[in-house]
């Protein structure tokens, strides 16, 4: 018994696994950038083509998003997360027998898609909420620094690679990774901490839960409620221009944007990397502090900063710019994803824990779904215009927009709610 409080909570080695299993879908979405160009020389495809396959993908990863909650409380988490994993590792795998722009937007935008919206931080959300008691927020911004740690390990990998030996040995690696991931995951994983006798981390006595949405009928009525809900629009708002200015945005265009400022792609690779180490720092520091700072502020703040830094960008991007691109690396890199923590705390907190995975799900949604068309809209610009001024700009205001509009949000005392 005295050594009893000094055990290691079964929680965190589930955590643990969802953190490796959500770098296997972070795996993919780091490295689309790194094969624009050499799919593009290879098949004589042009950017908007390439751009296409990344927003049909980025639609179907956030619709995906809300009903994978759905069918997680349904089919248990274990099944969704193996047949998601199969998708991505088929989607990348396929690409490597390709010869049209159409298998492309097939293999990366629906397979790879619906795989990666599955694994989104919806997945994350519903494995906090279920083990975690305590310490919501701090697991929350280490599950969302997945995505940095899979740019910061792939994303120079796979670029030399491609720069190496070819685009197919990109898909290749990703595609082996994935793989690997399946057995860890399927053994490791349980579903509840009642499976193993144990109560969630933090909590000391058992949990009344609520029936979350199991149906199908049911994720749209509970979307239909959020609708009546102005914190909702909020959140699926600022959320949008989130993914705007991440995937949409630098994710898909940042290498290609750097390679036509003479920047070599390796160099912007290792930029892009090192975005990672300080997204990594900064989202996990965010979900600490959204246990203790009100989660709309951080926003404010953190929209406000990413707004101003991409309105460095079109000045500082160069052959020889590495240093004056240091604030754009830093200061973006700390709110990459620092959004995430508060985004899904606000959610929590106005529709309540057993409704918060599938309304988050919806809010994903629009994330991606920004990020759709911030993919498309700056492949377009890039083609139509030569270069991506406009859309560094456009994302710019964006952010400041998204920044102002959490003061829309009153407190949930004086508002409505869907508990």
């Amino acid at each position: 018994m005295p050594t009893k409080g000094f055990k290691l909570h079964r929680a965190w080695l589930i955590a643990g696994v969802t953190f490796l299993t959500l770098i296997a879908a972070a795996a993919f979405r780091s490295t689309t950038s790194a094969l624009f160009m050499p799919l593009e020389m290879h098949f004589g495809w042009t950017r908007t083509d390439t751009s296409l396959a990344v927003t049909v993908n980025l639609i179907f990863y956030g619709l995906t998003a809300p009903f994978a909650a759905v069918f997680m409380e349904r089919f248990t988490i274990r099944r969704t997360v193996m047949i998601a994993l199969t998708l991505i590792g088929l989607g990348t795998g396929l690409t490597l027998f390709m010869t049209e722009v159409w298998q492309l937007v097939l293999y990366w935008g629906v397979f790879v898609g619906l795989g990666t919206g599955a694994l989104a931080l919806v997945f994350a959300s519903v494995v906090a909420n279920r083990w975690f008691e305590t310490r919501r927020g701090l697991i929350t911004g280490i599950f969302s620094a997945a995505y940095a740690t899979g740019q910061l390990l792939f994303l120079p990998l796979i670029t030399n690679l491609v720069m190496q030996s070819g685009w197919q040995i990109g898909s290749l690696v990703v595609t082996v990774f994935v793989f690997a991931i399946m057995p860890i995951f399927f053994f490791v994983f349980k579903e509840k901490p009642a499976d193993v006798g144990l109560l969630p981390f933090g909590a000391t006595e058992p949990r009344v839960e609520e029936q979350a949405p199991r149906t199908v009928r049911a994720t749209l009525s509970t979307l239909r409620d959020a609708f009546k809900v102005k914190a909702f629009w909020v959140l699926a708002g600022t959320f949008f221009v989130c993914g705007w200015t991440t995937n949409g945005l630098i994710g898909a265009h940042f290498i290609p944007a750097a390679h036509d400022h003479g920047m070599p792609a390796t160099t912007a690779a290792s930029l892009l990397a090192v975005v990672g180490i300080f997204d990594f720092v900064g989202t996990i520091a965010s979900g600490w502090l959204t246990d203790k700072v009100d989660p709309k502020l951080l926003l404010v703040f953190y929209y406000g900063l990413r707004g101003l830094a991409l309105f460095t960008v079109p000045f500082v991007l160069g052959p020889t710019a590495e240093l004056p691109l240091w604030f754009f690396i830093v200061f973006y890199g700390l709110d990459w994803i620092a959004t995430v923590p508060p985004t899904i705390a606000l959610t929590r907190k106005y529709f309540g824990l057993a409704k918060s995975g599938v309304v988050y799900g919806w809010v994903f949604a629009s994330h991606m779904i920004g990020a759709a068309v911030a993919a498309a809209y700056a492949g377009m610009i890039r083609d139509t215009l030569g270069d991506y001024f406009i859309a560094w700009i456009t994302a710019a205001f964006l952010c400041l927009f998204a920044a102002s509009s959490m003061f829309l949000i009153r407190d949930k005392s004086r508002g409505k709610s869907i508990q």
